[in-house]
């Protein structure tokens, strides 16, 4: 009658149905305290199971499974777990599918980070974000070339020093032959942005990211790129994602990028687009492909001139689809003071102003016509007697005769 230890191998389904066999033949108080007894061994078992990390470094970590994206996979979580080095990361249990660890403190991402004893294929998303990084080594993500999806957000990493050394090497995604999504959002240091335009086109060229659907570049205070071709070396490259910069123009090439999806270029200083920009969208969408490019260019300070005026009537007809069209504005100064207009407004605005103008000049034109005439008529009026006048007599004889006819009635 007593729960012997081979029994909790099992489990605690095990213990449960041990549990009901045995209460059929026990009195109540004794059933209570043993359910109390039950549960407690229960708990015990539910948090040995979740505590899967199997390495004291990782004692403040959770390692389990848990579902993500609609499916389960093997987690290790290291969120505001205060630590300031990555040794723990060699320690992962190769069954890992997903890591974070997000919110420390580590300013140095060394070569190996994750050692070369672990088999970590099964690594599939890499967390890494508001860890206060500032310089990646080289090959620091070696031996994990299975992971899809990559973020480092919000961190803070160098591009050159004061010696123009160059902290972020150019082959640092480079064993990322499977990666999907690269997600770099207020990624790099402040007042890079020169040193950010050469290093990505780098980057971008000595990495084999041919699988790379989705890349995210927001907030990080760019102004141009090295070479207009910046992104053509990502062939699959579906969504990019640059609002929040300081782009003043569509200033890289679009043409290679032939399946492009998306395209974010909300709040950046964009005040125009030449016709050979709304030429470059208009390649992406049909009838030159069967999918439509769908662009936000939302929070751009557009001048309220021709430029805007042309934009306006492309936005119409075009079939890319553009989000929140609604929305758009224009920015003018006028006087010493900036006004801020919503297109749709001030198209109406011009279209109802042209629609008077019209009406006023048609009017205008109308009295004039009669005011010609009736000087015409005025100074040739003796000819124009003579013409008329046998006319209004055959008018007024058939007049007489038809009176005639009606007293003789």
């Amino acid at each position: 009658m007593f729960l012997k230890p081979h029994n909790l191998g099992s489990g605690s389904f095990n213990i449960l149905v041990w549990f009901q066999n045995l209460n059929k033949r026990m009195d109540i108080k004794l059933q209570k305290l043993l359910f109390g007894l039950v549960l407690i061994v229960m708990v015990k078992l539910s948090h040995e199971k979740v505590s899967l990390c199997n390495s004291k470094l990782l004692n403040e970590c959770f390692c389990g499974h848990s579902f993500i994206d609609t499916q389960s996979m093997f987690v290790v979580n290291c969120t505001n777990t205060h630590f300031t080095s990555t040794e723990m990361l060699q320690e992962l249990p190769e069954e890992t599918n997903m890591l974070i660890f997000t919110g420390n403190h580590i300013p140095t991402l060394p070569m190996n980070v994750f050692g070369t004893a672990l088999d970590l294929s099964a690594l599939k998303i890499i967390d890494m974000s508001n860890n206060g990084i500032t310089d990646v080594k080289g090959k620091a993500f070696h031996h994990v070339e299975n992971v899809e999806r990559l973020i480092l957000n919000h961190n803070n990493i160098s591009i050159s020093s004061n010696l123009d050394i160059n902290y972020h090497h150019p082959r640092v995604f480079s064993n990322f032959v499977n990666l999907e999504e690269l997600h770099l959002t207020n990624a790099f240091a402040d007042n890079t942005d020169a040193a950010l335009a050469d290093d990505l086109h780098d980057i971008f060229v000595n990495s084999n990211l041919t699988k790379l659907y989705k890349l995210h570049l927001e907030q990080n205070e760019i102004k141009y790129f090295k070479d207009e071709n910046v992104f053509c070396d990502l062939p699959n490259l579906h969504d990019v994602y640059l609002g929040q910069n300081r782009i003043p123009s569509l200033n890289f090439n679009l043409n290679c990028l032939k399946k492009l999806r998306y395209l974010d270029l909300e709040s950046n200083n964009i005040t125009r687009f030449s016709q050979r920009d709304l030429d470059a969208f208009e390649r992406l969408a049909e009838p030159f492909r069967p999918q439509n490019l769908i662009l936000d260019i939302e929070h751009n300070p557009f001048k309220c001139d021709s430029a805007v005026k042309n934009l306006y009537n492309w936005l119409h007809k075009t079939k890319v689809e553009v989000r929140n069209l609604e929305r758009l504005e224009c920015h003018q100064s006028k006087y010493g003071t900036k006004y801020i207009m919503n297109l749709k407004n001030l198209a109406e605005a011009k279209h109802a102003t042209i629609s008077r103008s019209l009406t006023v000049l048609l009017v205008v034109l109308v009295l004039v016509l009669i005011t010609l005439l009736a000087a015409y008529a005025y100074l040739k009026k003796d000819s124009v007697r003579n013409k008329l006048s046998p006319i209004f007599d055959a008018v007024s004889r058939k007049v007489h005769y038809t009176t005639i006819e009606s007293q003789e009635v």
